[in-house]
């Protein structure tokens, strides 16, 4: 069977012919590995207290084993795309399970805080692989539903953001923070059984020169301007900082060079058509400016519903399960009519109808208690992010179909890399503030305006209907 069906999908592009039995156990398989990445983004927030006490380690410390995960999560999905489309995604796959599974490990293992930190690392490249392997996976073998099945991908991030929380809450409460890493252990384990057995060995076209000088180059462009960026996060931080600036000239530097050398090389990293080519230029800015607004929503709703409503933590927390529960609702919806839609039309009324839960989200509530309010407003924002996610999953996939882990993978780097920019500067903007709610309430409405701004950009979206 798995022979196939790689000759099929190096057939032409016709879909595959696999049973939809088995095409669902593959999908299953893949969202297992999507669920487990999304969930240890939220979970280790829960544990920081616990972490930090048990480990003797200082606030600053303790809050990198959450940057750190992000910033190896942009660096590696590009990567993993690009690794994906050479060796194959099922390869990719598998490595990318056993390195989050044996991490995760050592993470419920490590015993002081600088050990964590580096095997969190390396649990976020693990993790950071998942999105482009996953998709390029479910491209090739769902034929001409694929986009469907990537545009369903939208409903399983949230589902990660439900679980996360309530799972570091009752390890914390029952057991140890290390139980938070541990969990991995037996469902990475599972992962491995499953994709070993039922995800096909899908051939590619070999391709077997690596651009090693491409990898640092872009590397050492995404790791210098988010350790920037991350340092506006700390409470004595400026930007007329050398600590800022310094990293920052390092990745002007280094992006520049990395351009030169992808005009240049007979086969780059990245090609610079997915960076500014037709459609993809864009779409990479407005997925920059949707990591930032939409995306770095999430962890910022919390601590704003404490600053100025006064709410628990455990209240707060559960502020983001009416975020999840409206995009799960909507993002099936918005899949089913995918192809008769198009892909502007969904992005715009879901950034509109999100930019309206962020000003919500920013004033006062109406007649309501706070806490049913902000619920309100956040099931709003999840509305919102159903109804675009799935048509920006897919706008930029059927331009190069071939190429779609690399493009995936892109795709998550401009993200996150917008998301961890939006939470650093607020962080700074908040640190500096005497009223902290009333701070981030401005900061949500800057978000909102960057929504619609961004609804320029949603004309030059390339636009297809129907299957691609």
């Amino acid at each position: 069977m798995a022979e196939q069906v790689a000759h099929a999908a190096l057939a032409g592009g016709h879909p595959i012919e696999e049973p939809a039995r088995r095409r669902l156990v593959v999908f299953a398989v893949v969202s297992i590995a999507l669920l487990m990445s999304s969930v240890d983004q939220t979970i280790v927030a829960t544990a920081l207290p616990a972490l930090q006490r048990d480990l003797h380690a200082q606030v600053n410390w303790s809050s990198w084993t959450i940057t750190i995960y992000s910033l190896g999560q942009v660096l590696m999905m590009p990567l993993a795309g690009k690794l994906g489309d050479q060796f194959g995604r099922k390869q990719v796959f598998l490595t990318a399970a056993a390195m989050f599974t044996v991490a995760s490990l050592c993470c419920g293992l490590a015993g002081n805080i600088y050990l964590l930190i580096v095997l969190r690392a390396v649990q976020a490249l693990g993790g950071g692989a998942f999105m482009p392997s996953a998709t390029g996976i479910v491209t090739e073998i769902f034929g001409k539903d694929r986009d469907r099945a990537v545009g369903l991908f939208a409903s399983i991030f949230p589902i990660g953001g439900i679980i996360g929380p309530v799972l570091g809450g009752l390890f914390v409460t029952y057991w140890s923070w290390r139980g938070i890493f541990l969990v991995n252990l037996p469902i990475g384990l599972v992962l491995l059984i499953l994709g070993t057995v039922f995800v096909p060995d899908i051939a590619r076209r070999p391709d077997r020169h690596l651009d090693i000088r491409g990898i640092i180059l872009l590397g050492c462009t995404l790791l210098s301007a988010m350790f920037g960026i991350a340092y506006l996060g700390s409470a004595d931080s400026s930007p007329l900082d050398a600590r800022f600036i310094g990293p920052e000239c390092v990745a002007l530097a280094a992006v520049i060079a990395f351009v030169r050398h992808a005009a240049r090389a007979e086969s780059p990293f990245i090609s610079l058509r997915f960076l500014a080519g037709r459609g993809f230029g864009v779409m990479n800015l407005l997925n920059f400016l949707y990591g930032s607004a939409v995306l770095g929503f999430a962890p910022l709703v919390p601590l704003y519903a404490q600053d100025r409503y006064g709410l628990s933590s455990l209240a707060s927390g559960t502020l983001l399960t009416s975020r999840a529960v409206g995009m799960i609702a909507t993002a099936g919806v918005a899949v089913y009519l995918l192809r008769r839609t198009g892909y502007r039309w969904p992005i715009a009324v879901g950034f509109t109808v999100s930019a309206c839960g962020l000003v919500a989200t920013a004033v006062s509530p109406p007649g309501m208690s706070p806490y049913a309010w902000l619920a309100v407003a956040a099931g709003i924002c999840g509305v919102g992010m159903g109804t675009s996610t799935p048509s920006a999953n897919n706008a930029t996939l059927q331009l190069a179909p071939d190429h779609a882990a690399a493009v995936a993978g892109l795709r998550g780097m401009f993200r996150q890399s917008g998301a961890i920019s939006a939470v650093s500067v607020t962080s700074a903007i908040v640190a500096r503030s005497g009223d902290p709610g009333m701070a981030q309430a401005h900061v949500f409405l800057v978000f909102a305006a960057i929504l619609v701004a961004s609804l320029v950009l949603v004309c030059f979206v390339p636009e297809h209907r129907g299957r691609w």
